[in-house]
């Protein structure tokens, strides 16, 4: 992930423009999604492809040209025009739009955008392709990754890095309040945000751990994370309204903003917080003591040098899934191969060396600070990580470990769920069965308008 840009905020914005996504890509991109090409790559012909991707720092775009280059010396035929800083609406124009100048290869940051680059056939279903190279997709990359990375049944793209969530604590606030060991459960979780926290009149000098859903990663599908939903029923309805789950984890979330001060006191302290990406951020400050965050913020951690020694472990879990512990959200890059692109041949070649060469995996992770997206760089003894690392390493192979799915219309369920979220946990909605039963009707509807 772009240390820079927030993985939540992307998301969001592909959710809230998710209906204009999905009308350019249905525009474009219907009728048959035959994997396969028509180049002569296979016969060593020189063929030239274009990828398009996110990354823009330098070392980000340093990483990912050089697993370019590294491939085009295994494949001497095949010649990759690599252009950055590219997103996901300038995708849609030009999968919209076709021809020469559109993508063979497309990466992306938004997860959320896989159920309509599948539903729509923008991108072509790589099952077949996975076959044909032998490529067991189930015993290459971690389930959630999998699971993030197609709609119902098609494989339209694959895991390429990818994030996962756990809790930072500060170990100088642990040892003034006398907690030993970072909490596993939520009851434990909970006495300790209480304990951590250190009341200064009408605010705080330090708050344990800042809930409310406007923090900084406090999301309802990160929090959702360590309960394991299902989000829809095996009919493609949401199951929010009758997911026992999803109402536990909302009543969890708002008895700890209550039990901490109540809404308004913890956002009045909220507003006192700088960048999320920046050493402003509340955790680097000592402002909380606890946070709920990605593996690429022990690599901003350690360039800050914060005046406490920190440490990371899984975020806790609900007290009756104490043996799910260890688990956490996950997301991640994308990426996939356009259905327009005629060289889709040589494009597999590429995406395949991407997603599943060992060393290319690991060396694009070491350079950019993100969690490997197959099983065996995550095992590798090249890759690179401490302890604090290797917490998010350890959630991303553990097999409780979850994701928000697919859906046809993006992440607009996500946003509904979010935006039920912020009603309940400031008083605005206080009947919790009556908002989960219109948010799931809400997201019913809007998903059927999209198909």
């Amino acid at each position: 992930m772009h240390p820079t840009t927030s993985r939540r905020g992307r998301r969001t914005i592909a959710a809230v423009t998710g209906s204009a996504v999905l009308a350019l890509l249905a525009t474009a991109c219907t009728g048959t999604n035959d994997a396969g090409g028509s180049d002569d790559s296979a016969s060593g012909k020189d063929v030239t492809i274009t990828f398009w991707h996110g990354w823009s720092q330098d070392n980000e775009v340093k990483a990912i040209n050089d697993n370019i280059a590294a491939f085009e010396k295994a494949h001497p035929n095949i010649h990759v025009k690599a252009v950055g800083n590219i997103a996901d609406d300038k995708v849609n124009q030009a999968l919209r739009a076709g021809g020469d100048d559109a993508p063979d290869v497309v990466s992306s940051f938004t997860t959320n955008n896989v159920g309509m680059f599948c539903s729509t056939k923008a991108f072509v279903d790589l099952n077949p392709l996975l076959k044909k190279s032998g490529v067991d997709a189930a015993k290459t990359f971690p389930a959630a990754m999998l699971n993030y990375t197609q709609f119902q049944g098609n494989q339209c793209t694959l895991p390429l890095l990818g994030d996962a969530y756990g809790l930072y604590y500060n170990k100088k606030a642990f040892a003034a309040a006398g907690i030993t060991a970072p909490p596993k459960t939520f009851s434990e979780f909970a006495d300790a945000a209480a304990k951590l926290t250190v009341p200064d009149g009408d605010g705080f000098k330090q708050l344990g751990f800042l809930p409310n859903y406007h923090g900084y990663e406090s999301t309802t599908e990160h929090f959702l994370g360590q309960y394991g939903p299902a989000y829809f029923g095996a009919d493609g309805k949401s199951s929010l309204a009758t997911d026992p789950k999803v109402a536990a984890m909302l009543k969890w979330q708002k008895d700890l903003v209550d039990k901490l001060g109540g809404f308004d006191k913890l956002e009045k302290y909220r507003s006192t917080f700088g960048e999320e990406f920046s050493e402003k951020n509340p955790f680097h400050t000592g402002q909380v003591a606890m946070a709920i965050d990605g593996e690429w913020r022990t690599n901003s951690l350690a360039e800050s040098k914060p005046g406490f020694d920190w440490a990371t472990a899984p975020f806790p879990v609900p007290d009756d899934q104490a043996a799910t512990y260890g688990r956490g959200y996950q997301t991640g890059t994308v990426i996939g191969i356009a259905r327009s692109s005629k060289k889709q041949a040589a494009a597999w070649e590429l995406v395949k060396y991407l997603t599943t060469d060992t060393d290319a995996v690991v060396g694009f992770a070491n350079a950019i600070h993100n969690v490997p997206s197959t099983f065996d760089a995550l095992n590798s003894p090249k890759l690179i990580s401490d302890p604090n690392f290797k917490t998010f390493l350890d959630i991303a192979k553990n097999p409780n470990s979850g994701t928000t799915p697919a859906s046809a219309n993006g992440g607009a369920y996500i946003v509904s769920l979010q935006n039920l979220g912020y009603a309940y946990e400031s008083g605005k909605q206080p009947d919790l069965a009556a908002g989960l039963a219109a948010t799931a009707k809400e997201i019913d509807a809007a998903i059927a308008q999209a198909k």
